[in-house]
């Protein structure tokens, strides 16, 4: 009697069970190797495996699950979820991740084929670009060392840390921002800062003072400045089309001989979590030095 036999009406071998199946007896064995389908009984003298019939329909989700490219750890919870409606749950939230994988993906290449084929104008020409001046204004900040995944989930954090801080200081003044003091990428961790611009400057530097050095946290005061930007949408913060946009502005720069004056910064004057795809949330901003006849 080899593995591939039928046993009795109730437990099928490897090789009944998978022509119920309609899988190989090696996609089985794989399965039960990732543990993602266990055999109902593994003979301890043989080591062959053997199957319950109402298995098939598990064993047929793993197969069609794999095809999705799902890590194994996802295909788990979806076998293992306790009804259907949870399993298709699971199985929506893993496609909408794919999908917005998959569009920046998308995104990404049009725009490095704009790159690399010298159109890289015509991305810059998405986006309009004017100059501001801010007044000065004092800021509560935290900094840290981020690479590029992790940036969004800080980035929103942090500044939920500093907004309810600011109640503390006065109240905020003006839209909180991001202050990029080098280049945060997936090989390079910036350092990002985050500051909220606070009314009350004793108060911001006493509540500073309280926190120590937990969330590297420190209070300064902004000098007036002008800064060229550009507006963009909640959709347009996704990468890389943000990247353009910090390339339009600096392009723009050049063009109007204008010279930088600091770091950039993203400038959210907009509720998140409310706002639509495409409307505008967010300023792309450079500080530009102004020339003494502008003053």
């Amino acid at each position: 009697m080899t593995e591939d036999d039928v046993v009795d009406d109730e437990l099928l071998t490897i090789g009944a069970f998978a022509a119920k199946a309609r899988l190989s007896a090696k996609a089985l064995r794989l399965y039960d190797r990732l543990g993602l389908l266990t055999p109902a009984q593994v003979d301890e003298a043989s080591g062959y495996r053997y199957y319950r019939a109402d298995q098939a329909e598990p064993a047929r989700l793993v197969a069609l699950l794999r095809q999705l490219d799902m890590p194994l750890a996802r295909i788990a919870e979806i076998v293992e979820a306790a009804d259907g409606d949870e399993a298709a749950r699971l199985l929506a939230a893993y496609w909408a991740d794919v999908e917005a994988r998959v569009s920046g993906q998308r995104t990404l290449a049009e725009y490095l084929r704009g790159r690399l084929s010298g159109r890289s104008s015509e991305m810059y020409g998405k986006f309009e670009v004017e100059t501001v001046d801010v007044p000065a204004q004092v800021v509560i900040t935290e900094t840290r060392h981020t690479l590029a995944d992790e940036l969004p989930a800080w980035i929103g954090a942090s500044l939920g840390r500093l907004e309810a801080a600011s109640r503390e200081c006065g109240g905020i003044t003006a839209p909180p921002f991001v202050v990029y003091h080098s280049e945060v990428s997936m090989e390079s961790d910036g350092p990002a800062e985050a500051c909220v611009p606070v009314a009350d400057e004793t108060a911001a530097r006493a509540w500073a003072e309280a926190q120590g050095r937990t969330w590297e946290t420190k209070v300064r005061v902004d000098p007036a400045a002008r800064f060229a930007y550009t507006r963009i949408t909640k959709a347009q913060v996704a990468y890389p089309q943000i990247i353009a946009a910090f390339e339009a502005v600096e392009e723009w720069i050049a063009k109007e001989g204008l010279e930088h004056a600091g770091p950039c910064r993203e400038v959210y004057f907009a509720d998140w979590d409310a706002a639509g795809a495409e409307d505008p949330v967010c300023d792309i901003a450079f500080p530009v030095k102004v020339n003494a006849k502008d003053r």
